[in-house]
């Protein structure tokens, strides 16, 4: 071996069996756990299941005027208690969090459209004058847990859209 690698194999054993031969010191108290997630404020992390949840429920806000007056409807919205996730299917219910999609309507129209995204719901072309859109939060089955109706009036106008 050389010197300089015994003299540090040497000094490591010696340092580790001073520190092994050393009587222990009282353990300094730990901190506090951090409260539980709901007394935060925040909602559980979604990577365990939960034992019970409350019931989901669907925040949507209304579109900002400047995109309207350019004839774009940008709708943001966000499902509490729920993840929105494109998976469907009776199997996915069992999943724990809870997940699920979104449905949507524009003016009363026969049919919809599902969106698992989770991202802003983004509408063109809409002619000027009153709509509204129904957005309604569904488990992968599609029952609709919760919905909202955002109404709003697209002003007459250049539409570039």
């Amino acid at each position: 071996m050389t010197h300089f690698f015994r003299t540090a194999v040497l000094g490591s054993v010696a340092l580790l069996a001073t520190a092994c031969s050393a009587a222990a010191a009282p353990a300094t108290p730990s901190p506090a756990p951090p409260p539980p997630a709901a007394a935060s404020g925040w909602s559980p992390a979604p990577v365990v299941p939960l034992p019970s949840q409350p019931p989901p429920s669907l925040v949507v806000d209304a579109p900002l005027p400047e995109q309207l007056a350019m004839g774009l409807v940008v709708l943001r919205y966000r499902a509490e208690n729920l993840r929105i996730v494109p998976v469907y299917g009776p199997a996915a219910l069992d999943v724990s969090p809870r997940i699920g999609h979104i449905h949507v309507t524009v003016d009363d129209a026969p049919w919809h459209w599902a969106d698992g995204s989770g991202e802003p719901l983004i509408i063109q072309a809409l002619p000027p004058g009153p709509h509204k859109v129904w957005i309604g939060l569904a488990d992968p089955t599609h029952k609709v847990l919760d919905s909202k109706t955002v109404s709003f009036v697209v002003p007459p106008g250049n539409h570039h859209h």
